[in-house]
């Protein structure tokens, strides 16, 4: 059972996407702080540089550091390490989390190579931006996450991939967004305006030599009025396992000022856990900033297997903070309630990280 464990928390609570209520709070898009437009991995300037100077609470000098080893090349990582403890399984545990290593080859103004590797599961990314398009779009080739929904840095959201009996035996399943799940293909994007951004996606997973690729669409409006920055859009996606397909349809939705950001997301999926039956996930995350280096975060999410079915649900109340002393370093402390019917008592858990970035 401890072996088993062990396996299944290699991929447990990792974030090495980009954190979107950040871009919320100061109205921002993923382009703003990363190299890859949809967001995630490998950071540039702006991004480097506000997670080295603008999150930490405390001062400390520091030598002149940068992830640029030269014009053309820069680097960067995710190490992440946690403790556990799990109420119904009366368990501690520390294990490691992740390990990702970056690095991205600027060919020119247009055209960037990216490539990451994560020390611990061995998964890798590996793709070129060429930002060629007309309306300030781009082309993606090579292997990538797909962009769907709002991209949140907890992969065990059940709008993401859930946590799948890790800590609970009745935790469920979310949707295929792993930290290590990847499609082979191109993606295009464009932005018709400042605040409007639009991309289409083409590619396989794990079976090569078909001509039925999954096929993924989004759009994403983030307008701001005087302080307030908000975000509205939508999703869909056929996707393809063995034999069958299945299809995912997303609405999202936030608002964020100065300190504080909520955002919302509604899922619905056909044929996702069996044929023909459809699926619900509901998202709602809130964070405030309570200090420079301290943000309270706490989402509720919930995932109704099968509609037809009246009254079965698993859902998570998930309350912590994200703290971060030092640049480059971030604790965060996280309680998790599982809240699910039919009920199961003493489930809950409380997760310690610690995550070190460049």
């Amino acid at each position: 059972m401890r072996k088993f464990l062990f396996l299944l928390l290699f991929v447990f609570l990792s974030d090495l996407i980009s954190i979107p209520r950040f871009a919320l709070m100061r109205g921002n898009q993923c382009r703003d702080c990363h190299i890859n437009p949809t967001g995630g991995l490998i950071r540039n300037k702006d991004g480097w540089n506000y997670g080295k100077n603008n999150l930490k609470l405390f001062k400390s000098s520091q030598s002149q550091i940068s992830p640029f080893l030269n014009d053309n090349i820069s680097i960067g990582l995710d190490f992440r390490f946690q403790y556990l403890y799990s109420q119904e399984l009366r368990r501690t545990d520390f294990h490691k989390m992740a390990g990702g290593l970056y690095l991205n080859f600027s060919l020119s103004d247009d055209i960037n190579l990216i490539a990451t590797y994560d020390l611990y599961r061995g998964y890798f990314e590996g793709y070129g931006i060429l930002n060629l398009l007309p309306l300030d779009g781009y082309v993606k080739v090579g292997s990538f996450s797909p962009n769907f929904g709002i991209r949140i840095d907890d992969h065990t959201a059940y709008s993401r991939n859930g946590d799948a009996g890790t800590l609970s035996s009745s935790s469920y399943e979310g949707l295929i967004f792993s930290p290590g799940y990847s499609q082979t293909g191109i993606e295009l994007g464009i932005y018709p305006t400042e605040f409007l951004f639009i991309n289409f996606s083409a590619g396989q997973d794990k079976f090569p030599f078909r001509t039925d690729p999954s096929y993924l669409g989004r759009f994403e409006l983030t307008p701001s009025i005087g302080e307030l920055n908000f975000m509205l859009g939508g999703s869909y996606g056929i996707f393809r396992k063995l034999q069958n397909s299945f299809q995912l349809n997303d609405f999202f939705a936030g608002i964020g000022f100065n300190n504080f950001s909520l955002m919302s997301e509604i899922v619905q999926a056909k044929n996702y856990f069996n044929q023909d039956v459809k699926s619900l996930i509901y998202m709602l995350e809130i964070s405030y900033r309570l200090m420079k280096g301290l943000d309270f975060v706490t989402r509720y999410d919930r995932i109704v297997p099968d509609i037809k079915v009246k009254g079965i649900y698993y859902s998570h109340f998930i309350f912590g903070f994200d703290f971060y002393p030092y640049s480059f370093l971030e604790i965060k402390p996280q309680y998790r309630m599982n809240l699910e019917n039919p009920k199961v008592e003493k489930n809950n858990s409380f997760v310690l990280q610690f995550h070190f970035w460049y």
